[in-house]
């Protein structure tokens, strides 16, 4: 655009362009442009109201609904030039519609603001991610669920400090993951019900004279009620925040099962085999397999908790309504959902190619005097210690089966009794591993009954 000429878009009130420096710092559309289709539907349905409600011709909204098509079209092709001179996708759309259909392209923008069509926008766009999340976590439970229901009964090390706690079962193991997503989940569904209402019509911030039919545009698209109040229609971005939460929480939660996948991979613990289609090698270690998805999906709940940190730092200080700052909510939430989706897919897709390695499970399950508690309880339940005797006499145990380099079924009954003599040779029968979980029959505990019970309920949940 020439020095001295106004910019048309803006209209009479500058006389002169936009400085070079400004303009890269104020235009958007270097990546609003991602927004093109819901930019597109919210414009159509608000020329569908403008129409009902007698505010411009039928014949000029036909034109330009009709105009908006050709413009989708355009940019879905890849013939669409975008302008940063025309700073965000809101102008660029309207500038080529002006084009292709002439003066009633201009009649579109009656009753609106760019402030309540970019908070609409948003929200379109970004309720189809959480949509989509949420088919991703969905999507993960299944895959969980299929190493619980194979693994229902296999015996692996319950940690605690990472220190070998007590016994579990594998279907256990990933169930405990199945629920966590279950939460995460639910937070976003509950964010999304927040989300769902629309802020087309409140204008630029105080609603407008025009007798527009918001209830029309509202739910033409897709919301549940327009927004009640225009100021906090057009400066709310808490939709947006609390997706960012609910994604950081999802990742944190993700990033704890890869790292398990990172170690139960290791030499030392061979709990679990990734393919090749999930790791790497090394450059000069020709033995080395890597689990690098693992690692690289562990890191990315950094990149989604910095955009929840970036848009509530931004968001901190704002006054009622809009202010220039809210430009850079875009490319955090839009980074955070492309990096939540890709997570839950690269989770889904390593859960479903990792091979657990039952005997290593089995055999790490026994070590570690994993049965101390079983033996504690049943010095309550059988010799009628109270809980904090029995759990002095097992320690005694444990201390005398590690200066033996044994484990506890090792020791003979005569070594038991030597620390109590209320113990009898049915102690043995709770000292195997086996014997250990099935005797977890409370609600939510490992017994394999339990797992399968909880197994059948998520099925049924899931669909």
């Amino acid at each position: 655009m020439a020095e001295g000429t106004s910019n048309s878009m803006w209209g009479g009130r500058f006389a002169h362009s936009p400085d070079a420096i400004m303009e890269a710092i104020n235009a958007s559309i270097g990546f609003d442009r991602r927004m093109a289709a819901e930019d597109i539907a919210g414009s159509r349905a608000h020329a569908a109201m403008l129409a009902a409600t007698g505010i411009v011709s039928d014949s000029d909204a036909a034109a330009i609904r009709e105009g908006l098509l050709t413009v989708l079209s355009e940019i879905e092709g890849g013939e669409f030039r975008f302008s940063t001179a025309l700073e965000d996708i809101h102008m660029n759309v309207e500038s080529r519609l002006r084009e292709v259909i002439g003066a009633p392209a201009g009649r579109l923008h009656t009753a609106r603001s760019r402030n309540d069509q970019v908070a609409t926008d948003l929200r379109l766009w970004l309720r189809d991610r959480m949509d989509a999340s949420i088919d991703g976590m969905a999507a993960l439970q299944r895959a969980l669920l299929e190493q619980a229901e194979a693994g229902a009964d296999w015996v692996m090390p319950g940690f605690t400090h990472l220190q070998t706690a007590q016994p579990v079962t594998w279907g256990h193991h990933m169930l405990a993951y199945v629920e966590m997503l279950g939460r995460d989940a639910g937070r976003m569904r509950d964010a999304r019900a927040r989300l769902n209402e629309c802020p087309l019509g409140a204008a630029a911030l105080a609603g407008t004279s025009f007798p527009i039919d918001r209830e029309m545009t509202a739910r033409d698209l897709g919301f549940d009620r327009p927004m009640a109040n225009s100021l906090d229609a057009v400066s709310a971005r808490d939709f947006a925040l609390e997706f960012l939460a609910a994604a950081s929480i999802c990742a944190v939660h993700l990033s704890r099962l890869a790292e398990e996948i990172v170690i139960w991979s290791s030499a030392q613990f061979r709990f679990v085999a990734l393919s090749d289609r999930f790791s790497t090698g090394s450059s000069i270690m020709p033995q080395k397999k890597n689990p690098d998805a693992a690692e690289l999906l562990r890191a990315k709940i950094g990149r989604i908790l910095g955009s929840t940190v970036a848009l509530f730092t931004v968001m901190k200080g704002l006054p009622l309504a809009y202010s220039k700052d809210m430009q850079e909510d875009k490319e955090q939430i839009f980074d955070a959902a492309d990096t939540l989706l890709l997570c839950l897919a690269a989770m889904e897709g390593m859960v479903r190619d990792m091979t657990a390695n039952r005997p290593a499970l089995e055999a790490a399950a026994a070590a570690g005097f994993s049965t101390a508690t079983d033996l504690a309880d049943w010095l309550v339940r059988v010799a009628d210690l109270p809980f904090r005797d029995a759990h002095h006499v097992t320690g005694a145990l444990v201390a005398r089966a590690e200066a033996k380099g044994c484990d506890l079924p090792d020791l003979s009954l005569a070594e038991m009794q030597a620390e109590h003599p209320a113990i009898t040779e049915a102690v043995f029968e709770v000292l195997g591993v086996h014997n250990s979980v099935a005797s977890r029959t409370s609600f939510g505990g490992t017994a394999p009954a339990q797992v399968r019970t909880q197994i059948a309920a998520w099925q049924e949940r899931l669909g």
